[in-house]
């Protein structure tokens, strides 16, 4: 899509309180932004109730909204970044297929939509033991070494354990980050930042380009973490962990959840996962043999664009 389709649609995200995710989803069915500045929102919830309102009464600031959506992104491309969007080809498919999907991602590094279709996110705690990081390490290492893009989360402990296996194995790994595009965070993880995508792994945020980190978005990066992939592997995660929510996200999203042995063990949260549907695992044999193929995860995705659009002539 163009520079100003780009910024029609990000300037709607530019006004306070309307939903990003229902922005998402009616761009998504309506394969355009134009009904949205007219006030016209399809969908039949509270969200599209308050959006209506919020949208018919804000016709004068979403000109200005617009105006600074354009000059984020062109400000975003001159430092490196790229901006992909609900509305373009490069726009990773599984993500796609979720009810919470982000409108837009800006990102550093190369997007493959078909290769990284067959992706897992490998997750845990930043207060990692030994054993954990030497697990997680071996996971993505082996995931790697089968095409499987790793997913992760560029924080310390085992997601960043996750990403350098997987560039050691000369693998590809996506970091989602829980700030801007512009940010690094935690610091020490600059340089593995870089390497990711020097290496043509990619950098992803739905955030605002310059945005901090903070309590909220966090868990909004693992939804979009938990979306991205087709699966989960938590290597080790306590009750209170952003690990556990993003297992119980990936249900909800209807993605497999791949619990390690040694976490089933320790942890009562993890035994009632497998109550949902997870899936204990020994080894990561057991995981590829559960993944499909990118031409299936491109049909399910145009499948699900078509009964969106099925939804909205009925």
């Amino acid at each position: 899509m163009g520079r100003q389709t780009h910024a029609d649609l990000l300037g709607l995200c530019r006004l306070k309180d309307v939903s990003w995710y229902l922005i998402a989803r009616e761009v998504l069915r309506a394969r355009d932004v134009a009904h949205l500045y007219e006030g016209d929102v399809t969908e039949l919830s509270k969200e599209a109730d308050a959006a209506r309102r919020i949208l018919k009464s804000s016709r004068k600031r979403l000109n200005d909204a617009r105006n600074e959506a354009a000059e984020i992104i062109a400000a975003a491309e001159v430092r490196g970044a790229s901006l992909t969007t609900v509305l373009d080809e490069d726009y990773p498919l599984n993500l796609r297929t979720i009810y919470n999907l982000p409108p837009f991602l800006f990102y550093r590094g190369r997007l493959d939509a078909d290769q990284d279709a067959r992706s897992v996110a490998v997750v845990g705690t930043r207060e990692a033991s030994a054993d954990g990081l030497a697990q997680a390490r071996e996971t993505a290492r082996l995931l790697s070494q089968q095409g499987v893009t790793v997913l992760s989360g560029l924080a310390r402990g085992i997601d960043g354990a996750a990403h350098e296996a997987a560039l050691d194995a000369a693998g590809r790994t996506v970091a989602v980050m829980g700030t801007g595009i512009h940010l690094t965070y935690p610091k020490e993880h600059v340089a593995l930042a870089q390497r990711i995508v020097d290496t043509g792994g990619a950098l992803v945020s739905q955030f605002w380009p310059d945005a901090p980190p903070t309590t909220y978005s966090f868990p909004r990066r693992n939804v979009t973490m938990s979306g991205m992939g087709q699966g989960t592997v938590v290597i080790e995660a306590s009750s209170t962990s952003g690990a556990r929510m993003q297992a119980r996200l990936a249900l909800d999203h209807g993605r497999k959840v791949f619990l390690v042995h040694s976490l089933v063990t320790m942890q009562p949260w993890a035994r009632k996962c497998l109550d949902r549907g997870a899936v204990e695992v020994q080894q990561v044999s057991d995981i590829i043999t559960k993944l499909q193929a990118p031409s299936r995860i491109r049909a399910r995705a145009h499948k699900a664009d078509q009964l969106e659009l099925l939804s909205k002539s009925q």
